[in-house]
């Protein structure tokens, strides 16, 4: 294995790891999925990186398909995980809700 992919994936699993402290620290649903959702793509392309180098030119391509569709769909998923959160758990909803008539709104 060449340095410089070694490298790419030892960062890709140290930024993994810090997103997996951060889902243990933080209290609320919101900081989690914060965490997990900017680090994830992150990690992922860093690691996919330091693969393709190993791969070579067809493998590469196929791993910058993947990271292109995760870093395309990964924000709209934690994005529709956060409007579920913050429509079903009432425990954890901030002190100014401006999200809390925006469905209501748009039915009137």
């Amino acid at each position: 294995m060449s340095p410089l992919a070694s490298v790419f994936i030892l960062l890709g699993a140290i930024v993994s790891l810090l997103a997996a402290a951060g889902l243990l620290k933080f209290d609320t649903p919101f900081a989690r999925f914060h965490s997990a959702g900017k680090a994830s793509p992150i990690a992922f392309v860093l690691i996919a990186a330091g693969a393709g180098i190993e791969t070579g030119w067809t493998g590469a391509a196929r791993l910058l398909v993947a990271s292109a569709a995760l870093v395309l769909t990964l924000p709209v998923g934690v994005h529709l995980l956060f409007r579920a959160v913050h429509r079903t758990s009432p425990d954890d909803r901030p002190e100014i809700d401006e999200l809390g008539n925006a469905g209501a709104e748009g039915a009137a």
